[in-house]
């Protein structure tokens, strides 16, 4: 007996060509490199944004002038459920169909658990991890319905060893794996792949306002004596994509700080 596979034709130059793509929080840092790497690689990306329009705008101005793509910025908070299921809505009725979701959108309200209230709690978990089940929630059956899909969640390195004055932030991004390893199980055999990248300390605006002394600190640490570049947690991001055989794995980014 003969088994026959059939080979999808890709351009090598850009193998996302005809894919669509959502990148929330992608108005700057990690999300805003991968909505440039995607488009760079031929996808359809639609980027979305919570509170700054600026930032997305420059976003697709930087495409635009790559001549990478098609950029499509909308505003959506990801913990509205409300919101996602309107995003999905719109990107289906504009490009036809939802290929790739990068989960990236995330905040920060860091303080010791002592001092933590739990308006802060809440707020970070709504964002970090009820916004993944929101967006995820809103773009899965029209996955489901053409047996393709690539989901990928940005964790953190905080997550994975923790962090002082973060429980809030770490418990959201462990949960991510959980929530990544199980989803994975419900849709491998469905031509959906779900998976996670765990970036350490990357040289994004959040990282650069540190304490001069706090961040060499930190350099000091990473065994590759500096800190990571956006486009690298993109890169990991784009191999995800196109790694057909790989679910429900967490590949971390983070010049072996954390191994």
């Amino acid at each position: 007996m003969t088994t026959v596979f059939e080979v999808e034709k890709v351009n090598p130059l850009k193998p996302l060509e005809g894919k669509v793509a959502i990148v929330t929080g992608a108005s700057r840092g990690i999300g805003a490199e991968i909505a440039k790497a995607l488009a760079r690689n031929g996808a359809t990306v639609v980027g979305t944004y919570n509170s700054n329009p600026a930032s997305i705008e420059e976003v697709g101005k930087v495409i635009a002038e790559e001549g990478a793509g098609t950029f499509h910025a909308i505003q959506a908070d990801v913990s509205v459920a409300e919101d996602t299921e309107r995003l999905a809505t719109e990107v289906v009725e504009k490009f036809g169909k939802i290929d790739i979701l990068i989960n990236n959108a995330g905040i920060t309200k860091d303080r010791t658990f002592r001092k933590m209230t739990k308006e802060e709690w809440d707020a970070v978990i709504n964002v970090n991890l009820s916004g993944i089940f929101n967006a995820t929630k809103a773009v899965i059956n029209h996955m489901l319905e053409q047996q393709y899909g690539r989901i990928i969640s940005i964790r953190s390195i905080v997550g994975q060893a923790g962090a002082f004055g973060q429980t809030n932030y770490a418990a959201s991004k462990a949960g991510i794996l959980g929530f990544t390893k199980s989803l994975a199980l419900e849709t491998a055999s469905k031509g959906i792949t779900v998976n996670a990248v765990c970036p350490g300390y990357i040289g994004t605006e959040m990282v650069a306002a540190m304490p001069e002394e706090v961040l060499q600190n930190i350099v000091s640490q990473v065994p590759m004596k500096r800190l990571g570049k956006p486009s690298e947690v993109a890169q990991a991001v784009l191999y995800l994509i196109q790694a057909d055989f790989v679910t429900g794995q967490a590949i971390s980014v983070n010049g072996g700080l954390y191994m």
